[in-house]
């Protein structure tokens, strides 16, 4: 079996209210590809519920994030991007990765993130009907796509996106120097 994410490192970020299928679909389906995904929260092994019921227990605490141990950061939708964005931490993260050209992608809420952290000005993106006038007024380049790939930023908009979304973050990762 071919493991295209051999030695790969992602960072996932939860909190309360992350939409269930955003964090869990591209997380399991990197592992398949053989990355190693840290899910961090809060705090280090605390339970998050999820919108829809199916919760997840953090592997590490956002205070505890060095970027220089990962090579990208994937960031579910729900309601939980629009209260992780208002913790300058989360914000300081999500800019480190975008100066080191480190994989930023994002589904349907996820964008916030960005947005807040300012790294969307110029980048084509897609997400949630519901940020695109977010994205828009933060300066990023709407797309109404499946999956919007520019650089090392990856989106998409909602759930049935995610086969797109997942092909896109592979596509980044594989094309990434180790």
């Amino acid at each position: 079996m071919d493991l295209e994410l051999a030695g790969k490192r992602l960072l996932m970020f939860v909190g309360d209210d992350y939409e269930d299928l955003e964090l869990w679909y591209p997380k399991l389906r990197m592992i398949e590809a053989g990355a190693e995904v840290v899910v961090a929260g809060s705090a280090r092994h605390e339970k998050y519920r999820a919108k829809h019921s199916y919760p997840c227990v953090s592997d590490a605490a956002i205070s505890d994030i060095s970027t220089s141990d990962f090579n990208g950061l994937i960031v579910p939708g729900g309601f939980m991007p629009d209260r992780l964005r208002r913790e300058e931490l989360v914000l300081s993260i999500v800019r480190e990765f975008h100066a080191a050209g480190k994989l930023i992608a994002a589904v349907c809420h996820g964008g916030w993130i960005p947005i807040s952290a300012g790294v969307y000005r110029g980048v084509r993106v897609t997400g949630s009907l519901g940020i695109k006038d977010d994205l828009i007024n933060a300066g990023a380049i709407w797309e109404d796509a499946p999956v919007v790939v520019d650089r090392h930023f990856v989106s998409s908009r909602k759930p049935d996106d995610l086969p797109q979304f997942c092909r896109g973050i592979l596509r980044v990762l594989t094309a990434q120097p180790d």
